[in-house]
């Protein structure tokens, strides 16, 4: 396991007539009428329809499954003063789901309040010692959001203790569902809604509309428009952060809510905002009107609302979006900005133990799925380091803390897991089939929990991947990036980038787009933010752009100043000052194939050449002795500044274009042959400490002072000597 595998670059296809007919048609670039064609809108109508987003409405809240039930229950209670309690997830999705129906039942005048289970405590979903809290308190009506449908027994507990439940949720439904007043979920088998896969908090909103509707006596139209002035933001926010494909009415909810979010009415999420654009611990100024992005969303807004559960309570970024005092609210929104940083410190020392563990098993033919575990890790961070463990060796995987027992590695302490999944396997589903194995399991096909004693691990790591080795049918998943549109380095720009932001809100079923360069020139690197991230110049034949590469040290990149690479990235504006520009984010890069191609003929020529039988002359394969010198004083000179690797190829252009390349009056062409043939001499009589990489590059380091080789003692130069001198005798 311990090399990871190089993705595969897969462009898509598209028919270059069509595309020229959607671009005609829209009067836009070939570049943009490809990725509409890519994403499936093949007919100018189609495309057409795509980016004004007239294909999609948003449907009647009604055709939810127990909707009218729910409403009318819920009326009841607003009607005669019972207490309803809002029972979430901690999750952004669940936070969010609770904070847009506390905000919008308080407004109607309800006796409310919110229960979110704390995840070191009391763990995912609906609990009876819950219940029993909630009945101490005069609970009368439960509504679970983001949670609730496999809840059978509690909600069974819940009726005894003469309190009704009403379920929303979205996770995927078993064969039972809970006894409740209703259960609203789009993923009931018995479905009459035409679109499956809202988020949890896309489920609420419907609730907000539907009950509007009713309340207010208006149409679902008038209503729809209504509760999305005033809440689609924190829908937007919850169905981006919970990954929800960007189609169908997601698209619609995303879209206004985006919108509504630039200027939100939501004293603590304008705050949130503030802080996270201006700065934490600097006095708020006026926020900009830049657009708020899916991407700006999923990378900055949830992972400090998610940082609550994780790390402390959720409790925390909910009372943020009831704040309506604006110092208040600036206070939740920078605590949530620290409990942020405090999840990335324990994220990155997960991370860290769960790659050893990795690396010390070595390659593990048997091992279709990771599954890890420690005794300390932090259970709000895990889902998150297995995300990174999956994208890293392209396996699924599972993490597991056996933290808060009071003897992590006794047989029947309980370990909770988060796993992740990859290659497209079914994780509940490989979940189910351990299921005499677990204490408790749920979630996505994609995205999953669980708990699970001690003494089952063993047993469950060798069953689960017999389900994933039968998944993928003994062949392991391929690691391929899709890349939408190959296009030439010449031809980016901040008016590309502009133009293709008309495919926006990004994000599942609508990624953002991949663009790949081929033959670009690495001009520099530069660290930034602490050494985590680099800053890549690169430079075409008439251009030259800055990129960022995140999450990924100095020390992990494989290129060095001058190789020339292909890159994979997207494209975006930042605007900094009032002023645009464009922003490059590279998502893969390798040495260019035009290189790797170049390699493989040099590496078959010196193959021959070993074999003795090119036709080459000897001045064109046995190297002089001040060719020898030459590289030897140009790896010292480079060992000096920190270089301790080279790729052949790389070498012999570095050596024919330094500006010392001329020995004696002679000028020193030296091809990749005759350097490899110097570096395997400097080997032989160890007159550099050399370890090949592979059959391409080579590490090198200088030891001290060595006492003079004489170059004659080589067998390597001997035999080539014998083989290619005797044709002048």
């Amino acid at each position: 396991m311990e090399k990871l595998k190089e993705k595969k670059w897969v462009v898509k296809e598209f028919d270059e007539a069509d595309v020229l007919n959607i671009a005609s048609s829209l009067g836009c670039s070939r570049a943009l009428a490809t990725l509409i064609y890519t994403r499936g809108y093949k007919t100018p109508e189609k495309a057409r329809e795509f980016l004004e987003k007239s294909q999609e409405i948003l449907h009647d809240p009604f055709l939810l499954n127990g909707m009218d039930l729910t409403v009318n229950r819920i009326i009841r209670a607003l009607s005669e003063k019972e207490r309803i309690t809002i029972y979430g997830d901690y999750d952004v999705d669940g936070v969010t789901s609770v904070s847009i129906l506390y905000l919008y039942l308080k407004n109607k005048g309800a006796d409310i309040d919110y229960y979110i289970p704390s995840r070191k405590g009391e763990g995912y979903g609906v609990s009876s010692d819950a219940i029993d809290t909630l009945h101490a308190r005069g609970t009368n009506l439960i509504i679970t959001v983001d949670t609730g449908v496999t809840a059978i027994k509690e909600v069974e507990y819940a009726s005894s203790l003469g309190i009704d439940v009403v379920v929303t949720d979205h996770h995927e439904c078993t064969e039972q569902l809970p006894n409740a007043i209703a259960v609203i979920n789009p993923k009931r088998r018995d479905t009459t809604y035409p679109f499956a896969s809202l988020a949890g908090v896309g489920v609420a909103f419907k609730l907000l509309c539907a009950l509007e509707s009713e309340i207010e006596g208006i149409s679902i139209t008038d209503a729809t428009r209504s509760v999305a002035y005033s809440y689609s933001d924190f829908a937007a926010i919850g169905t981006i952060a919970d990954v929800m494909p960007v189609i169908d009415e997601n698209r619609i909810i995303i879209s206004l809510g985006l919108r509504v979010a630039e200027k939100t009415k939501n004293t603590g999420l304008a705050q949130l905002i503030d802080v996270c654009k201006n700065g934490e611990g600097k006095s708020a100024r006026q926020r900009s009107g830049r657009k708020i992005s899916s991407g700006f969303v999923g990378f900055t807004l949830a992972p400090r609302i998610n940082a609550a559960g994780r790390i402390d309570v959720a409790d925390d970024a909910v009372e943020l979006f009831l704040e309506e005092d604006r110092q208040r609210a600036k206070i939740y929104a920078e605590r949530l900005c620290e409990l942020n940083k405090e999840r990335q410190h324990m994220e990155n020392a997960i991370a860290d133990e769960a790659f050893l563990q990795i690396e010390e098993c070595g390659e593990d033919a048997d091992r279709s799925i990771l599954v890890l575990d420690g005794n300390e890790w932090n259970s709000g961070v895990i889902g998150i380091v297995s995300s990174k463990v999956s994208e890293r060796y392209y396996l699924p995987s599972i993490l597991i803390t056996f933290e808060g027992n009071d003897d992590p590695s006794s047989p029947e302490a309980i370990g909770k897991g988060s796993g992740r999944s990859a290659g497209g396997m079914n994780l509940v589903g490989a979940l189910n089939y351990c299921a005499d194995l677990l204490e408790k399991f749920g979630g996505h096909e994609l995205a999953a929990g669980l708990s699970i004693k001690r003494k089952n691990l063993p047993l469950f790591k060798q069953r689960i991947n017999e389900y994933a080795r039968e998944w993928f049918k003994n062949a392991l998943p391929e690691h391929s990036l899709n890349i939408d549109y190959e296009i030439s380095f010449e031809d980016l720009s901040l008016s590309l980038a502009k133009e293709i932001s008309y495919l926006e809100p990004y994000g599942v079923a609508n990624p953002t787009p991949l663009f790949a360069s081929y033959g670009v020139k690495l001009v520099g690197v530069t660290p930034v933010g602490m050494n985590r991230h680099l800053k890549l110049a690169l430079e075409g034949e008439n251009k030259k752009i800055n990129a960022m590469l995140f999450s990924t040290a100095p020390s992990e990149l494989d290129f060095k100043w001058g190789d020339t690479v292909d890159i994979a990235y997207s494209i975006d504006t930042n605007e900094f000052n009032g002023t645009e520009s464009l922003q490059v984010s590279i998502k893969d890069i390798r040495l260019s194939q035009k290189t790797k191609e170049l390699e493989a003929e040099a590496e078959r020529l010196y193959s021959d050449i070993k074999g003795g039988s090119s036709t080459l002359l000897a001045a064109d394969i046995i190297p002089s002795r001040d060719e020898f010198a030459y590289v030897y004083q140009f790896l010292q000179s480079s060992a000096r500044y920190g270089n301790s690797s080279y790729r052949y190829q790389k070498l012999s252009s570095d050596l024919s274009t330094g500006a010392a390349r001329y020995v004696s009056g002679t000028e020193i062409r030296l091809s990749y042959v005759k350097i490899k043939t110097i570096i395997k001499v400097f080997r032989e009589l160890n007159i550099i400490s050399i370890d090949e990489i592979d059959d391409f590059s080579f590490e090198f380091k200088f030891s001290g002072t060595k006492s003079k080789t004489s170059l004659d003692k080589s067998n390597i130069l001997k035999k080539l000597k014998y083989t290619y001198a005797k044709e002048k005798r």
